[in-house]
């Protein structure tokens, strides 16, 4: 079997207020018939966000207390002015920021800005990953 990621899901607390979010930053929402969830399209993959209670006792779990929840989601980009301008989309839409968006030792530019639940998202510019028309990212062998 291929290794692949097909779907990404986010424990929100108010999903109204996440989907209203993702809306706010361009993200299309999709299947809006589904109740309780909501997905967009992204790429070949897709996002989905569902209430926290919820997605844990799916997983068989108990809620978690929140804060950092040791991953990040990442967005690249073309340039470094797209992500400054991604970045301000995100503050615009209620987002928090997380940490500025500077050079980095491996290269690049980027800055964190986390969604209303917390979730961290890495806006990057990687000169090292080239992009696609499609927009995906190409990790070098």
């Amino acid at each position: 079997m291929a290794p692949r990621l097909a779907l990404v899901t986010l424990g929100v607390a108010d999903l109204a207020r996440a989907t209203a979010f993702y809306e706010a930053i361009g993200f299309e929402r999709r299947l809006r018939a589904a109740e309780g969830v909501a997905f967009f399209q992204l790429g070949p993959l897709g996002l989905s966000l569902y209430p926290d209670a919820d997605l844990a006792g799916d997983a068989g779990v108990s809620p978690g207390a929140g804060g950092f929840r040791g991953m990040s989601l990442a967005r690249n980009v073309a340039t470094r002015q797209d992500v400054d301008a991604i970045i301000a989309v995100m503050l615009t839409a209620g987002g928090r920021p997380m940490r500025a968006a500077g050079e980095k030792e491996w290269g690049g530019y980027s800055g964190y800005v986390a969604d209303p639940d917390g979730h961290a998202w890495e806006i990057a510019w990687n000169p090292g990953f080239p992009l696609g028309e499609d927009g995906a990212i190409t990790i070098p062998a």
